[in-house]
């Protein structure tokens, strides 16, 4: 998938980094009888990913100590949560997202849709190759037991990261994808969900736009009323998701958020891994997104539904 990068919330500190000086300041916030808050969100906002696992070695060169156990002793709940996830390198936070949605009694479908529909090639192979790094065994292996049906089939799909990333488009096989996705769906009795698997996932996301507005041009359908009517399940959500991404990222990330925040609780869990995921890619985008979308300010929102020092982190991360 070709991908898409805006702007982040969270910048490298870059030349102005000094990891022995921050290391030393970091120890001087957890060591004595108080643990200085404040300083240590001052530092994990103000590094980079790259640069919290510089901090990590470090740390450990100059006291000895892990600093990731140091701050999870020093902190408790989704504040210490937040401060972990923040200190995993990038994607194995995808990696331990994608487990996490698929281990115990139930399975987070939704989580798995999220990350593997918006991921390119690159982070994918990543991805894949983290997953099995850190838990022995491979993620199609474990999507392949946890998934059933269609479904299983386009997460797997999905997880390959074989998405066609040249931004040309050929307007015959724009004609051609348009003429298979109806003949595999209104065009015919029942639906061939394998066609739309093989086009929503296999082609280029530039390529995908024009064959969304050539099937409303020609159908007079959007390819989610088209999806909609065709699938259902899991699959339909995944379908819709994808199509949602490719449309407009900006967007589809904004309403993932709002869900994590609105009605009775809050889904801590995924505000977290979505706040640090897009951290330091596309946040400001989205955050103006969810402006234009919702009325509201992202961090007005989030302050509103959180407290203590995690709302402090959480606001930060998203201003």
């Amino acid at each position: 998938m070709a991908a898409y990068y805006g702007e982040g919330t969270v910048k490298p500190a870059g030349a102005n980094f000094t990891p022995e000086k921050t290391a030393k300041l970091l120890r001087t916030a957890m060591k004595g009888l108080g643990t200085d808050e404040k300083a240590i969100i001052d530092i994990l906002v103000g590094h980079s990913n790259r640069e919290r696992q510089e901090l990590k070695t470090m740390y450990k060169t100059c006291f000895g100590r892990d600093l990731v156990d140091d701050l999870k002793s020093e902190t408790g709940g989704n504040f210490q949560k937040l401060i972990e996830y923040m200190m995993m390198p990038s994607r194995d936070l995808d990696a331990y997202s994608l487990k996490k949605a698929m281990k115990g009694a139930g399975t987070d479908e939704r989580t798995i849709i999220e990350i593997l529909c918006s991921k390119t090639n690159s982070q994918m192979a990543e991805i894949r190759e983290k997953y099995k790094l850190l838990y022995k065994t491979t993620l199609e292996d474990d999507l392949k037991s946890d998934l059933a049906g269609d479904f299983k089939l386009l997460m797997i799909s999905l997880s390959q990261g074989h998405r066609d990333e040249n931004p040309k488009v050929e307007p015959a096989l724009v004609q051609t994808d348009v003429k298979e996705l109806y003949d595999a769906g209104p065009g015919k009795f029942g639906t061939d969900e394998a066609v739309f698997n093989r086009i929503l996932v296999r082609r280029s996301i530039a390529h995908l736009q024009e064959v969304f507005k050539a099937y409303k041009q020609k159908h007079g359908k959007e390819m989610e009323q088209v999806i909609d009517a065709e699938t259902s399940g899991d699959l339909k959500k995944a379908f819709l998701a994808i199509v949602h991404y490719i449309k407009n990222p900006q967007d589809y990330f904004a309403e993932l958020l709002n869900k994590t925040l609105k009605g009775a609780g809050t889904d801590d869990e995924r505000l977290m891994q979505l706040l640090v995921s897009h951290s330091e890619t596309d946040l400001k985008d989205i955050a103006k997104e969810y402006l234009k979308k919702y009325k509201r300010e992202l961090k007005k929102d989030i302050a509103d539904d959180t407290s203590g020092d995690y709302q402090k982190l959480l606001v930060r991360l998203a201003t």
